[in-house]
């Protein structure tokens, strides 16, 4: 009985499975919207658009870029804009992620709103200074057994600026019969270095970006991104710091304490670094010879999953755990978190039942 059930199941999914994909090339090679027309800021751009995209990627094709860390799943709710006119209905995977005053204001998610006709929409005028670059990878190099290190350097523009904390949209292209995608990667390397950008990129299994990244980019390729984009940097503050991240969560926060080591800024700061065994620690050394230059850094890493009867004599358990152990009242501090949403939203319970009120925290989630 059980394996004609699953049978049956298994039925179902296929022939939905199928059925998905029949609607949406359906949509994409046989229903025809024509050139639509998308009104920006009250006439400040108009472009003229092939309808049937999203609103995220008709943007995009004419340099104007919408934040998106999930590359336009709908998952990370950056994408953001208000749509006048033309948007149709709020879909239910945007739903959940609109309050009741954003849907008044007329916002939605713009990788979930399909062009099919003239638009009018309204976006925050800092985004028309996000620029497209192009870059060439001076290397790639593996900092654990999932986790590579990218440096760009830029050819054109030749130069970036932007402030410890910001991201950037990576651009994989055509490969192996999938489609190119754009996904956000915070960048790791020092405002002050202005010529290039560095990131740090966790392998998803099957990701699109992240296959691209570690299986075909080679060193010495052009690759293209977008950005700076995002609004996660150090708050103007002599509040001390508490920094919390996890696997290429790292990104940012070695871009801020290198940022804050350059200007001189000498705020005491603890930095939590959460992996599960030593093989995925990385940076150790490099935090050690940073705590030695700079007195108010504190760098403590701690893993979660490490054999009990190994040589470790750090901090075990699960990140929140310790950082509850070493902050039992949080209440004059300031936080900087960055790690998935369930790091992030773990992290926040703990510092605010321990005193930090919820302004102080600041974040971004991938």
């Amino acid at each position: 009985m059980l394996p004609q059930i699953l049978i049956s199941v298994g039925f179902l999914l296929a022939c939905g499975l199928v059925l998905a994909t029949l609607l949406l090339l359906a949509e994409k090679k046989i229903l025809n919207y024509g050139t639509c027309q998308i009104d920006v800021n009250a006439g400040r751009k108009t472009l003229a658009v092939e309808g049937g995209a999203s609103l995220l990627a008709s943007l995009a094709e004419h340099n104007v870029f919408i934040p998106s860390a999930c590359g336009g799943r709908g998952t990370c709710a950056y994408c953001k804009v208000k749509v006048l006119d033309g948007g149709g209905q709020v879909s239910p995977i945007e739903a959940p992620y609109l309050t009741p005053e954003e849907r008044q204001d007329q916002v939605r998610l713009s990788c979930q709103v399909k062009v099919r006709k003239d638009l009018k929409i309204d976006i925050p005028a800092e985004l028309f200074n996000v620029v497209r670059f192009r870059a060439r990878l001076a290397h790639k190099r593996p900092l654990t057994h999932d986790i590579v290190e990218l440096r760009l350097e830029l050819l054109d523009p030749s130069a970036i600026t932007f402030d410890a904390g910001q991201y950037v949209q990576l651009e994989s292209p055509d490969y192996k019969g999938r489609e190119s995608v754009m996904r956000g990667y915070s960048i790791s390397s020092r405002p002050a270095d202005t010529h290039l950008i560095e990131l740090i990129i966790r392998r998803v299994p099957d990701g699109i970006c992240t296959t691209w990244v570690f299986d075909h980019l080679q060193e010495g390729q052009e690759v293209v991104f977008s950005g700076p984009y995002g609004f996660f940097h150090l708050n103007d503050s002599q509040a001390p710091i508490i920094c919390i991240a996890g696997g290429s969560g790292m990104a940012p926060i070695w871009s801020l304490i290198r940022d804050m080591r350059d200007k001189g800024i000498a705020r005491p700061a603890t930095y939590f670094f959460g992996a599960l065994t030593q093989r995925d620690l990385f940076f150790r050394d490099e935090f050690k010879q940073i705590e030695q230059e700079c007195p108010w850094l504190h760098f403590v890493p701690a893993l979660s999953q490490e054999p009990a009867d190994s040589d470790w004599t750090g901090e075990r358990g699960l990140i929140t755990e310790v950082v509850a152990r070493h902050f039992p009242d949080a209440s004059q501090h300031e936080a900087y978190l960055c790690g998935s949403p369930g790091m992030i939203d773990a992290s926040i319970a703990v510092l605010t039942q321990n005193g930090m009120p919820q302004e102080n925290v600041f974040y971004d989630k991938f």
